[in-house]
């Protein structure tokens, strides 16, 4: 079996939502867990990632799957358009101490933040009219986070389709995020010193393909 984790056949039609999960669990302990005790046994003292992924909690775009990454490889942050707010300390703390966890304590090595296709945060994102009530309870909020690289967009492509317009703010909301990780003390001290890299990443589910980039 390669690096990728996930198995065939655990989604079963009529099956009860727990009993899925229960039977999921089944199948990964008997193919994988109880079949690599040379990978499960070494996590049971402690982890030591190389990794720290930010991705978006899109139902299609699992980046251990998608990327192949083994339990112990990745410290994983999903969220909503895969956003890294800027450094506040009364702001997005549950963000701001997964950061800080991950590059002090865990001491990884690449920092990435990955973008998709047709997300929906980001055409939420996009659609968002000045002075307009926000539909959401958090959403708008959350992916204001991303202002600065629609306004990029709708200013450098003024006339191109939504759509596209969508396209290109996905990968423009990365480079923000990957800016914004810059305000944290201890990541900017990382990059300097070059014991940490950030890499921004785009998975395209509908073409199959993934780019990345460093900054």
């Amino acid at each position: 079996m390669s690096g990728c984790l996930c198995l065939p056949g655990y989604k079963k039609k009529n099956m009860d939502p727990v009993e899925r999960l229960q039977s999921g669990f089944k199948q990964f302990k008997s193919e994988v867990y109880d079949k690599k005790p040379e990978l499960f046994e070494p996590l049971k003292e402690g982890q030591a990632p190389t990794y720290m992924v930010f991705a978006c909690s899109d139902s299609r775009c699992c980046p251990s799957v998608t990327l192949g990454l083994k339990p112990g490889e990745a410290f994983t942050v999903r969220n909503i358009a895969a956003m890294v707010p800027p450094y506040d300390k009364t702001k997005y703390t549950g963000i701001g101490s997964a950061i800080e966890y991950a590059v002090c304590a865990l001491k990884v090595k690449v920092l990435t933040v990955i973008g998709h296709s047709r997300c929906g945060g980001i055409k939420a994102l996009l659609s968002m009219q000045d002075g307009a009530a926000d539909t959401f309870h958090f959403v708008e909020d959350w992916v204001r986070i991303g202002f600065l690289a629609k306004k990029k967009v709708v200013t450098e492509y003024p006339h191109t389709p939504f759509d596209d317009q969508c396209t290109i703010l996905e990968k423009e909301a990365v480079n923000v995020s990957l800016y914004n990780l810059l305000t944290y003390p201890w990541v900017k001290e990382g990059v300097a010193a070059g014991t940490l890299k950030l890499v921004g990443g785009h998975y395209d589910f509908v073409k199959g393909v993934f780019t990345t980039w460093e900054k």
